[in-house]
């Protein structure tokens, strides 16, 4: 028996064959180019490669010892700014661990994330999480967290909201295949689907779920369609041409904006490097299997297009780099200059109003920390 026959041929094709713009060549399919402004698509590529050189730097960051743990987005990049750059300023993101572009994009200083990274006094959350576990409330970026697929029911819920109060907004919340696979990521789509809110939902496939490859993840014939079964779309895009994300996102946002619900995007990709700074990739997988991946560099294949429509030169690109690079390194030098948070911050923002018992322990620790600073000396 055919076993397409339980989903329509349209449905199956949707969630199998991935959208796609640019060409190898660097040109466009003309169907389907957005024709965005060139300013625009200098930004979207400034981006991708600031994102990449950051990446890299913070990589050996902790190789050196100087912060704890990083997570690259190491040809993710297009499916990262493609989506962000279909939203408005407005609308919401919830983040899992490797969308380092979101708060580039939408204007956080450089600084403000390589604090973070440290944890000191000039990061938004006071060092009391690990390294890119960001909060950028001011950017309309919720709070990472460590599970996987914990933000998916928390994006579904935040949208259902604003829905209920009439905010015209759209949430748009990232996840990777692995999450497919998690309870929370069902739940999300059975609620964004009963209640048609105004959510896009994400799934970075970059192939790997740490260690476990996809096959070894599920039996569905794609990530796309497993929306069908929650009575939404679901889309499948190369996840490595930032316009065809562009425009598969643009479509499912101002979907979501209109009152028609969910959309399940599917951005096909691949994570170049390692899980993150904790995992060796060469034990599960061949480096023949990386090394036809490169050959897809997502920044590569923008600047062919850029090139094309004679937007891009190499002296622009040399000149990029340079600017890029003496950001990132003026960045780290100023913030490894930056003190730890004060000892007394530990106690705040756990209540509006702090409790007299924790203002007693804060007082009481405060007193032995300058005891044991009087007998030292």
């Amino acid at each position: 028996m055919d076993d397409a026959i339980f989903i329509s041929p349209e449905v199956q094709e949707a969630a199998e064959v991935p959208l796609t713009v640019l060409r190898e060549d660097g040109r466009s399919d003309p169907d389907l180019d957005p024709d965005l402004p060139k300013e625009f698509l200098l930004r979207m590529y400034r981006t991708m490669v600031l994102n990449r050189e950051l990446d890299d730097r913070l990589f050996k960051l902790q190789r050196q010892g100087r912060i704890g743990f990083y997570l690259t987005c190491t040809g993710e990049e297009a499916a990262v700014i493609g989506s962000v750059a279909a939203l408005n300023d407005e609308d919401w993101l919830f983040p899992s661990y490797r969308e380092t572009g979101l708060p580039l994009w939408r204007g956080v200083p450089v600084r403000k994330f390589v604090a973070q990274q440290y944890g000191n006094a000039e990061d938004n959350v006071k060092g009391r999480q690990m390294p890119v576990h960001t909060s950028f409330r001011e950017a309309r970026i919720m709070s990472i967290s460590s599970p996987v697929g914990t933000q998916i029911p928390q994006a579904v819920g935040f949208a259902w909201a604003a829905k209920i109060v009439g905010d015209p907004i759209v949430v748009l919340v990232y996840f990777g295949d692995g999450a497919t696979s998690e309870g929370d990521f069902h739940t999300a789509c059975n609620f964004a689907g009963v209640f048609k809110v105004p959510v896009v939902l994400f799934c970075r496939n970059n192939q790997y779920a740490i260690s476990v490859p996809l096959k070894r993840q599920t039996a569905a014939r794609s990530i796309a369609v497993k929306a069908v079964a929650y009575g939404f779309e679901g889309v499948r895009v190369d996840g490595n041409d930032v316009l065809a994300v562009y425009v598969a996102t643009k479509r499912a946002v101002e979907k979501a904006r209109s009152g028609g619900g969910p959309t399940l995007i599917e951005a096909l990709t691949y994570r170049i490097g390692a899980h993150s700074t904790s995992d060796d990739p060469r034990r599960y997988r061949s480096e023949e299997e990386v090394q036809q991946w490169y050959a897809k560099d997502p920044i590569e294949r923008f600047r062919r297009y850029l090139e094309w429509r004679g937007y891009w030169s190499e002296l622009q690109q040399e000149s990029l780099l340079e600017e890029v690079r003496d950001l990132i390194n003026r960045t780290i030098e100023e913030v490894e200059k930056v003190p730890p948070p004060p000892v007394e911050s530990l106690f705040d923002d756990v209540y509006a109003r702090m409790p007299r018992h924790l203002q007693e322990q804060k007082e009481a620790y405060l007193a032995y920390l300058k005891e044991a600073d009087r007998w030292r000396s």
